[in-house]
């Protein structure tokens, strides 16, 4: 998108709008419980999740009851390790738990298969530990957890094209609820295999999801979604994969609408100037696709933000320690060309910020830097966004003017057609225009007591972290 097109849009938004609230959203801030400022966030209109991992942003709930249901999995059967011949606690972490399909089953030695029960088996109890199992709750080397073992856990669930695509169709309902007006997710379809372990055509898997998503549950949600292709930065091929990306959102650009490159950066071989020269061949190729760009997901300092720029990217995901490169901060803070997408939650859980009052996004938001906030892999923190938002309000004293140009710039610098980006804009200002009604009309003590009808939905890191529980 040009500088000029995104001027167009933002100005195309009411200068006013929001500055008359502001005060009074400043005045129930202050005066507002915990519960109820939660209330009043979950109930707030937002504008998009552009930071968003799709095979990690599936609650653990979701996904077994996907699985175990023949009519939403595509009549297939999961299996699950949860038997073993020797002492549970000799057992390698990752084993524990890991889910694969019938197929796979089938082919397992027979010892190794009476350590497999079907996922629909499992008691209670066993059910429980195989949900915990696929989230992070903050104890431990989260990092550890979370890159080696989470992941492992999940085994082949991903590979079943109707279980990933139901399970995007029941994030796109939990956004939903949660008011979030878009959704722009890392999604990929060519790497799905059937039940009987056969390659799906990436064309066929694309009309499947076209055809799931334009069906009335997912269109009542109200999100619109577009997908990123992403590639795992350190693979030893990754600069193939990259090249076989390019070809598959240049012929979907109406679905997928970006390339992203992802994976832990303290694995040296993903290092960012690796693809300069794939990118550049590329760019030589094929229309402008936008790229959103992992970098700066580091401890220490290093040049990753500036020579992902340098790589084409638009946005940057995380950027946690652009704060300690201070020539790419000064670019990004004059320039404001590019959004960094913040992950709070996540950047807590995996250690990068262990301590959120220390987070540089005040500091990127109030030098200039555009940012939004976003879940990353809300599956497995068990969050939403509204947890990211509740974070960003008590910790760093947001004001209603700061929320907007967030909610906005998620919006006005997605990679979505300019078509769409600009009806969800006006959607999104008639929308905050209603709660601005809605919240600032009635005396403020009534305006507080009205959020005892808002219900938000919680998770684990919620009631972990705060002690919310709507239910």
């Amino acid at each position: 998108m040009s500088p000029r097109f995104l001027a167009l849009l933002l100005a195309a938004a009411p200068a006013a709008l929001g500055s008359d609230f502001a005060q009074r959203f400043a005045d129930m801030a202050g005066r507002a419980t915990p519960a109820q400022l939660y209330a009043l966030l979950y109930d707030m209109p937002k504008g998009g999740d552009l930071h968003n991992h799709s095979g990690g942003s599936y609650r653990a709930e979701w996904i077994y009851d996907v699985c175990t249901d023949p009519a939403r999995n595509g009549g297939e059967v999961f299996y699950t390790r949860a038997r073993f011949a020797g002492a549970p606690d000799s057992v390698d972490p990752t084993a524990r738990f890991r889910t694969i399909r019938s197929k796979a089953y089938e082919l397992l030695a027979p010892q190794t298969k009476a350590e497999y029960v079907p996922l629909a088996s499992l008691s209670p109890e066993e059910r429980r530990l195989w949900c915990q199992g696929l989230r992070l709750d903050g104890s431990g080397n989260g990092r550890l957890e979370f890159f080696g073992r989470i992941w492992p856990r999940l085994g082949q669930v991903l590979e079943s094209l109707p279980v990933s695509t139901e399970l995007m169709v029941e994030s796109m309902k939990a956004f939903g609820a949660e008011h979030v007006a878009y959704l722009e997710t890392q999604f990929m379809v060519d790497a799905m295999a059937d039940n009987e372990g056969r390659a799906v055509p990436p064309e066929e898997a694309v009309a499947y999801v076209r055809r799931r998503l334009a069906q009335p549950d997912a269109a009542a949600t109200g999100v619109t979604v577009r997908f990123q292709h992403t590639i795992l930065r350190f693979a030893p091929d990754a600069e193939l994969r990259l090249e076989r990306a390019y070809a598959f959102v240049d012929a979907h650009r109406d679905m997928w609408v970006g390339l992203n490159l992802a994976g832990i950066e303290e694995n040296g071989l993903g290092y960012p100037l690796r693809f300069l020269d794939t990118f550049r061949r590329m760019r030589a190729r094929y229309p402008t696709l936008p790229l959103s760009i992992h970098a700066g997901e580091m401890d220490g300092p290093d040049r990753h933000v500036r020579d992902t720029l340098l790589l084409g990217a638009t946005r940057i995901g995380h950027g946690v320690n652009l704060i300690k490169d201070p020539d790419t901060l000064l670019l990004l803070q004059q320039s404001r060309a590019v959004l960094v997408e913040i992950n709070l939650i996540s950047n807590r859980l995996l250690g990068y910020t262990p301590d959120l009052s220390t987070h540089p996004f005040p500091e990127y938001l109030r030098t200039g830097i555009p940012v939004c906030l976003n879940t990353d892999d809300r599956g497995m923190w068990d969050s939403n966004l509204t947890d990211e938002y509740y974070t960003a309000v008590t910790l760093y004293h947001l004001s209603w003017v700061e929320i907007l140009s967030m909610g906005r710039d998620s919006i006005a610098r997605s990679f979505a057609e300019p078509e769409v980006k600009s009806r969800l804009l006006s959607q999104y200002e008639e929308r905050i225009a209603a709660f601005e009604r809605r919240y600032g009309q009635p005396a403020l003590g009534q305006a507080l007591a009205s959020l005892a009808s808002v219900r938000p939905a919680t998770y684990t890191y919620a009631r972990r972290t705060w002690g919310f529980d709507f239910n």
